[in-house]
């Protein structure tokens, strides 16, 4: 039985609070935790004047702000909640930590104070669309869903109005999970590649993070496993939890696989769906179905995926498409910061593309995409921090000669205007960098936002 929020702070009552980040998910965390009387200071990095108003309202009602560079300095606080893109190895962490502080966050409070089951997904690729699925296929099931984690609203001011018959559904990073010391109900791992090593001090950090979404599972509980990846099929070794399998390239018993062309589950293995209802793009997302079943197997019907593979048309900044111009198709796939993600979406299309593509590294190996680029892409339009790996990466391909023709722009807004210039009747241009956006934008939603404005402008 979980604990309510308000059993929680009277759990720690006289305690002091540090909330490190004044960002979305922490700003209702501070407006409760104040409610709740309790002793707060905010640490941000960001100079105080360039907080917004909540601030100021926030420190009227007695909470305490450290800003700037040194926001972490003297961090003698009881309780530390983390924000995400803050590493617990921090060294001022790390410090607090070993004299005996609390290190947790507001995803990992939600945990203990949710009063119903929770489905959370994590994986390099897919997450952000198999967790939507998974809160699809429930909805249309009749269940009343509350999303959250990576996408959606944060959950922890709502969890005292969930009842114990709804369905919490997660998306969790790496960051997220690295200080976890719970798991849900039903935990998925789409897949494991390398990816964030830029802040992950390795391969082997960024992977046993991943495993934290089940490592606190028991026999009640069930892991949702990618057969075809071969860090997630090695997670069966540590694994205190019942697995289901999804596959491609296999059938494993009671699990959700594919043959000729239909998705099938259960034991005995029964069809489910034919993959041309699928409405969106990419035998990556026939993936992410696979995995979405899997996860509600026994609470929805095939129907209902059904239903659902005709009627959702994505999610946006992956594959979304944006418009058609001079008989010229654009598609924004700017959520793929990686070369798999941009990899999946090459191997979506019937034709060779026009592929718009380079970002901020962020420490992991580019060597795959030039192959894939060589046959999938008619013209590539590179730019950013990246633009010399991928370059390198195609140039450097055996089978290179010459084709696809390699264009470097230094801005964003000339590499769009560039495959503009490029594109002929019937081709088809997508925005996938296979890199963070940092170096230009605060986020991949935002840089998907602004190709989409200058793709919508271009008859002005």
């Amino acid at each position: 039985m979980a604990m309510t929020f308000n059993e929680y702070c009277a759990a720690r009552r006289g305690k002091t609070f540090a909330v490190l980040g004044f960002g979305v998910s922490n700003r209702p965390l501070v407006r409760m935790l104040l409610d709740a009387g309790l002793n707060i200071t905010v640490r941000d990095k960001s100079e105080r004047g360039k907080l917004d108003a909540s601030a100021d309202d926030y420190e009227s009602r007695g909470a305490r702000f450290i800003c700037g560079e040194d926001y972490l300095a003297r961090l003698d606080e009881d309780v530390i909640f983390r924000t995400p893109g803050l590493m617990p190895r921090t060294a001022e962490i790390a410090a607090a930590v070993a004299r005996g502080a609390e290190l947790t966050s507001e995803m990992e409070l939600f945990f203990e104070v949710c009063p119903c089951k929770i489905i959370a997904v994590t994986g390099s690729d897919g997450k952000t669309t198999t967790t939507t699925l998974i809160s699809e296929f429930l909805r249309a099931e009749g269940k009343r869903v509350w999303l959250g984690g990576n996408i959606g609203t944060p959950l922890l001011e709502h969890a005292g109005e969930m009842s114990p018959n709804d369905v919490a559904v997660l998306e969790l990073s790496s960051f997220q999970l690295m200080t976890f010391t719970r798991s849900p109900d039903i935990a998925v791992v789409t897949n494991v590649t390398p990816n964030h090593l830029d802040l992950h001090s390795d391969l082997d950090e960024y992977i046993a993070a991943k495993t934290r979404i089940f490592a606190y599972q028991n026999a009640d509980a069930r892991l949702v496993l990618n057969a075809d990846n071969a860090v997630t099929r090695g997670f069966a070794d540590i694994a205190r939890a019942p697995i289901t399998y999804f596959s491609r390239q296999s059938e494993p018993r009671g699990g959700v696989f594919t043959r000729n062309g239909t998705i099938y589950a259960g034991d005995p293995a029964e069809p489910i769906l034919d993959t041309r209802e699928i409405r969106i793009h990419g035998i990556h997302n026939v993936e992410n179905y696979c995995a979405a079943i899997a996860a509600t197997l026994g609470q929805v019907s095939a129907e209902t995926v059904r239903r659902v593979a005709r009627e959702f048309s994505g999610v946006a900044n992956r594959i979304e498409f944006v418009r058609e111009f001079e008989n010229v198709r654009y598609y924004n796939d700017s959520a793929s910061s990686s070369p798999t993600r941009t990899i999946a979406g090459l191997r979506s299309f019937g034709q060779k593309i026009i592929l718009i593509a380079g970002g901020k590294d962020k420490g992991i190996a580019y060597d795959e995409i030039g192959s894939e680029i060589i046959k999938h892409v008619a013209a590539l339009v590179i730019t950013g921090m990246t633009a010399d790996k991928i370059r390198a990466s195609v140039e450097n391909c055996a089978e290179y000669s010459g084709s696809p023709a390699i264009y470097e722009e230094p801005t964003f807004e000339g590499a769009v205007a560039k495959a503009r210039e490029i594109a002929r009747d019937g081709d088809i241009v997508m925005l996938s960098p296979a890199s963070t956006s940092f170096d230009r934008f605060r986020n991949f939603e935002e840089r998907g936002e602004y190709f989409k404005s200058i793709v919508w402008a271009m008859d002005n």
